[in-house]
């Protein structure tokens, strides 16, 4: 049987709540990169995060399920500039303290220091702190 990848996340917590979603719905799932991106999280863009791997006969269920989610998700987050639900959380490089964590972590080595997030919005470009 083949496996494709149909979703990458950047922790692990967001990968097994969607894992546990499609098995819930009888979608063989596994997670690939798993344990390298929770050990190493600056190793995640190099290896395009943790990827959640579904039989390739099982892609296009698998991925229905995880649109749906994440349109359950946006519907709880609106914009409090516009009210639009076009929103996700990001980290952004307008931040000063997210280039001092960069640059630390790329001068400490292995330490990786914690960016600031915000909500924004794609619709009117407002961001909230998280």
């Amino acid at each position: 049987m083949k496996y494709v990848p149909v979703a990458a996340y950047d922790n692990y917590v967001t990968a097994h709540l969607a894992k546990g979603r499609l098995e819930a719905e009888s979608i063989q799932c596994w997670l690939m990169d798993e344990n390298t991106v929770t050990i190493m999280p600056i190793w995640s863009q190099a290896l395009g995060g943790i990827k959640l791997m579904v039989p390739d006969v099982q892609a296009p269920r698998a991925q229905e399920i995880l649109a749906s989610l994440e349109q359950a998700h946006k519907s709880h987050h609106a914009c409090s500039q516009c009210g639009s639900h076009n929103t996700e959380e990001i980290s952004t490089p307008r931040k000063i303290s997210n280039w001092i964590s960069a640059i630390s972590t790329f001068l400490l080595g292995n330490y990786a220091i914690p960016v600031k997030k915000v909500r924004r919005c794609f619709d009117c470009g407002h961001e909230t702190p998280l």
